[in-house]
Parts: C-alpha cells; structure tokens; sequence
C-alpha cells in the first residue's frame, strides 16, 4: 500500500509540475517545414531525442497519441503514469530491459497508425549516444525518424547521468525539429549502420543549435 501510494504521489507531482512550468514558457519553433513534410507524405512518425529533454518533450507533443518507449523499472513506472496523463501510450521495455518486445510493441503500433517516440540514449546512456532502435524499427515499418531537439533559455540541469534539464518559470524556448530520416524496407546491416549514424549526427548538430543560441545571447 506505501509503495502504491508512493508511485501515485511522485507520478502527481511529475505531471502538475510540468503542466505548470510548461504553461508559463514563451515558445519557439524552428522547423515545422520537417513536420508537415512528413505528414504529407502520409508517413507515420518515430518522434527521437535526447533523454535529458524528456520534461520538455513530454508537454510539447501532448495530446497526439504517441507511444513511448518506458523502461520497466520503478522509474519507467513513475514516467509511464506521468505521460498517459498528457494523452501517450506506454510500450514497456528499454535496451538493458524488455527491449525487444518493447519494440516489437512499437512495430505494432505503427502499422495500427499509433506514432512512436525514443529518448534515443536511454534509459542510462551514454548521454548523448544514438541507440539503434529507432533505425531498425524503420526498416520494418517505412516510417520516419523524426530527430527534435529542445532547448530552455534558463533551466535547473541535474546531476543526473543524462544531464536532465528542468526549465525555468518564463524561460524562452526553442524547438528545433530536423528533416526526417528514412530506411529502405530491405536495409541491411550496414544501411542501418548509415541512418543510425544520420540520426546521431542530427541530433548532435540540433543539440549545439539549440543550447548554443542561448550561450551566444549570453555573450553579445
């Protein structure tokens, strides 16, 4: 009963936490041309970033039915009760844990017309290093890799392993959204190896776009 009662309490405070610091940032989005491009081509969406953003990433794409990815442990459960509120489904599982049918869940979803989203270096890292889920669920479902990046003018960064960021009240910030990355239905090992290095490597050049436009206001 305390530890039901601990999950309810912590999953309570995680999604009112959110909810109202999100209200109060002044948004702005830099590549909503990607989005719409992959609407048009009447593609489902596997929505990727980094792990540290999940706060920010969680209030931004609410309310649209995405799956995601949660590992099983206590955490993955706090994370899971936090994102069905704002309106996403669960696929339990992570690379250390339940990966692979947590993907295969994924795969479903997708060809049942749910998107899907990754915290692509998750669950416990390395920061910042792309895994290759996102890649070989392409190849299965012809969807697109959708690489986002978001980044808070003034924010609490934990000392966490993936360096967690928690935005400011007020704070100004940027969405950065990439084109998207497709793989062929007969990819092989190495076309795979090739999209989920193109994945790292946008998700690295939004990464520094984001944060560094912050830095340089700083400075000037």
């Amino acid at each position: 009963m305390a530890e039901r009662f601990k999950t309810w309490l912590i999953s309570q405070l995680g999604y009112w936490s959110i909810r109202i610091l999100c209200l109060t940032l002044r948004w702005e989005v830099d590549g909503w041309e990607n989005y719409g491009a992959i609407e048009q081509a009447n593609k489902r969406i596997i929505y990727t970033c980094w792990h540290g953003r999940i706060f920010l990433a969680t209030y931004f794409w609410r309310n649209r039915g995405i799956v995601v990815m949660t590992s099983q442990n206590r955490d993955g459960e706090y994370i899971a009760r936090v994102i069905r509120r704002f309106g996403y489904g669960a696929a339990r599982g992570s690379s250390s844990r339940g990966g692979r049918r947590a993907l295969v869940e994924m795969i479903h979803q997708l060809r049942h017309q749910h998107d899907v989203g990754f915290t692509i270096d998750g669950p416990r890292g390395p920061r910042y290093v792309a895994k290759p889920g996102a890649a070989w669920i392409a190849s299965k479902t012809g969807s697109a890799i959708f690489p986002f990046h978001i980044a808070p003018e003034k924010k609490w960064i934990l000392r966490s392993w993936d360096h967690f960021q928690i935005p400011k009240p007020f704070s100004r910030t940027l969405v950065l959204m990439a084109p998207a990355i497709y793989v062929k239905a007969d990819a092989g090992e190495r076309e795979l190896e090739i999209a989920q290095q193109q994945l790292q490597t946008a998700l690295d050049e939004l990464l520094i776009r984001g944060d560094s436009r912050w830095n340089r206001r700083k400075t000037a």
